[in-house]
């Protein structure tokens, strides 16, 4: 299989921007219940946008750049950053879940 037909960077840049607005509205969801001083649910949410939107930037410079060499390196700290992030968005769901679970009663 040729290596161009194992790109990874549209699916990135897709999900990574789509976290980011799914980040966005946590935030303001968070921020609407009251739960943004009670935990670090959106200083953590706020790491995810960030994380997200330099994993879309890599994976933009990613199809961009003409360099074979500086594409695969860009698609892998992509890749690597957009993993964390997931990580770290599972982790805050389900604090946000525990958050609102014990806020509602």
């Amino acid at each position: 299989m040729d290596q161009s037909d194992n790109r990874k960077s549209p699916h990135i840049l897709t999900a990574a921007s789509n976290l980011l607005g799914f980040s966005f509205l946590a935030i303001t969801s968070i921020t609407s219940l009251g739960l943004a001083d009670r935990t670090l649910l959106d200083e953590i949410l706020g790491f995810c946008m960030f994380a997200c939107a330099v994993s879309s930037l890599l994976s933009f410079a990613s199809l961009r750049t003409r360099s074979r060499q500086k594409s695969d390196r860009y698609e892998l700290i992509a890749d690597v950053i957009f993993l964390v992030t997931l990580v770290v968005l599972t982790a805050a769901a389900g604090l946000l879940a525990v958050d609102i679970i014990s806020f509602s009663h």
